[in-house]
């Protein structure tokens, strides 16, 4: 049975993430202490201590998410010497978790790449506002449909019953008047700055095309699922598709169903909270599924 690694992405975030990796195992303080000094502000106190308007703001929560990920991996793999996994994957961000772990950027790299994608993406919420919707119990296809006609776009298939759009507000307006016709059970606004994975953050993605044309990217020890192909990386399409990333679907529910259909029979979420265990446990009841983000949950190892 193949074992995937799954890396979280913003949303993860809550008040305190990464303190017990820290205090207990020096290696991982030491990854909050590179952070802090490459930003050149204390990304820890924020992780640590909030408050959680603080850390909600994308460039602390995308980075927290980052360092409080990898702080769990390694974590994990100090006290499972030799730990065994064939693939590996994450949610939007942690899609560069994913990359980091498989070495194709460094963790100073990958710091420096977060950081000016969370800069390029706020500026772009600047210049194209806009707003996300999260619809439940609405088939994908049905919502491709929907979002075409409202004129915005699909941003995230979550599972099967949850999908996220992205737009302008009132292609968004236009679509939550749309799932209520269509039968949705429930619509929800997201509390985001702007329309992400839609082509309203083209600016960002402009901008970060430039930026990755002067970091250097090794081809991965292992697999790593694409958000925009759902296949694994073609190593020479690694910066293409990390660019096309901020414009595009997530596409997760093709990810899950991918890793399930080459042999994957357990997928392990790596970092805070358990958002990735619960949308894979609604994409396929079968697969084993498991979060390491303490601890604690090493404990049973």
């Amino acid at each position: 049975m193949k074992r995937a690694i799954v890396f979280p992405g913003q949303g993860s975030q809550s008040v305190g993430m990464g303190k017990d990796l820290a205090d207990a195992v020096p290696e991982c303080k030491a990854l909050f202490e590179q952070a802090n000094d490459i930003l050149g502000y204390d990304l820890a106190q924020v992780c640590f201590e909030g408050p959680q308007e603080e850390l909600n703001k994308s460039n602390h929560a995308q980075l927290g998410i980052f360092v409080a990920s990898a702080a769990a991996f390694r974590a994990w793999e100090l006290r499972q010497p030799g730990l065994a996994f064939d693939v590996l994957a994450g949610h939007s961000l942690g899609e560069w978790t994913a990359l980091h772990i498989a070495g194709v950027v460094d963790f100073a790299t990958t710091i420096r790449v977060l950081k000016a994608r969370g800069e390029f993406m706020q500026a772009a919420c600047v210049q194209n506002p806009g707003a996300m919707l999260a619809v439940m119990n609405l088939d994908g296809d049905v919502l491709v449909e929907i979002a075409a006609k409202a004129g915005c776009h699909v941003a995230n298939f979550n599972s099967l019953g949850q999908t996220v759009l992205s737009g302008t507000a009132a292609s968004i307006g236009e679509a939550e008047k749309r799932v209520s016709e269509a039968g949705a059970k429930r619509a929800v606004r997201l509390p985001v700055a702007g329309a992400f994975h839609s082509p309203l953050m083209q600016p960002a993605a402009d901008r970060m095309a430039e930026f990755l044309a002067h970091i250097e990217l090794a081809p991965p020890r292992l697999p790593v699922l694409s958000n925009v192909t759902a296949a694994a990386h073609d190593p020479a399409a690694i910066r293409e598709n990390m660019v096309r990333q901020i414009t595009s679907s997530v596409q997760w529910v093709a990810s899950v169903q991918k890793l399930v259909s080459e042999g994957v029979g357990e997928i392990v979420e790596c970092g805070p909270g358990k958002v990735l265990t619960g949308l894979v446990k609604r994409i396929d009841k079968d697969v084993a599924v498991r979060n390491i983000g303490q601890l604690v949950d090493m404990e049973s190892e």
